[in-house]
């Protein structure tokens, strides 16, 4: 592997297990079984990945090595060694953005590899972060955070651009990819932070005229 291969895989490792134990922990919270947790785990790891790349007509990344498959597995053995410190919360939302941050700068690196434009990347992007919380969130039965207020697809967005910026000029791609990354991540904790949210879409009684 060359430095820019090098460095897609591990971040794409490092954001399989973030993802993968977001998922494992909240279906524990669900008391789903450990095989169940795993599949939750798995899904929420390469389901946006893998829409992706179907999208893009390129070969399913993690059908081309085991780790993936592996590396959810050992996220299982960690939230089962580590459960005490994992219901925490905070931790959970941690893993979710270091996820969700990782696989947003991945999904535009791998567009743009592929020659698309990169208004197609940042959806990409957004497609490769976003989705597999979704998915996750329909297994275990939660409202997606995508369809909430909560800021989600809105720092996807925003990492998205900043790579852009970085890209036009003249970054390293690992530098794109970081300030990618770090955008996604502070967005998300500036939100809760600052508990900013975006409008939320109300519907108008036609009788009385009020809000419901």
């Amino acid at each position: 592997m060359d430095v820019e291969q090098t460095f897609l895989f591990i971040i794409e490792v490092v954001g399989t297990v973030a993802f993968a134990i977001s998922g494992i922990r909240m279906a524990a919270a669900k008391h789903f079984d450990w095989f169940g947790a795993y599949v939750v785990g798995l899904v929420t790891a390469i389901g946006g990945g893998t829409v992706r790349d179907l999208l893009l007509n390129i070969p399913v990344f993690w059908m081309q090595t085991w780790w993936y498959i592996a590396v959810t597995g050992l996220s299982l053995i960690v939230v089962i060694v580590f459960r005490r410190i994992l219901v925490k919360t905070r931790v959970l939302f941690l893993f979710d953005t270091i996820g969700l941050a990782l696989f947003v700068a991945i999904g535009i690196q791998k567009t743009l590899a592929v020659d698309y434009p990169f208004w197609v990347a940042v959806i990409m992007g957004i497609t490769t972060g976003a989705l597999g919380g979704v998915l996750r969130d329909i297994l275990v039965n939660n409202e997606p955070l995508l369809f909430q207020k909560d800021i989600y697809a809105t720092a996807c967005l925003a990492g998205g651009l900043v790579y852009w910026v970085a890209y036009y000029c003249g970054l390293s791609m690992p530098a794109q990819g970081i300030a990618c990354a770090v955008t996604v991540i502070a967005m998300r904790l500036l939100a809760v932070r600052y508990s900013w949210s975006l409008p939320v879409l109300v519907d108008i009684d036609e009788n009385t005229g009020n809000k419901v």
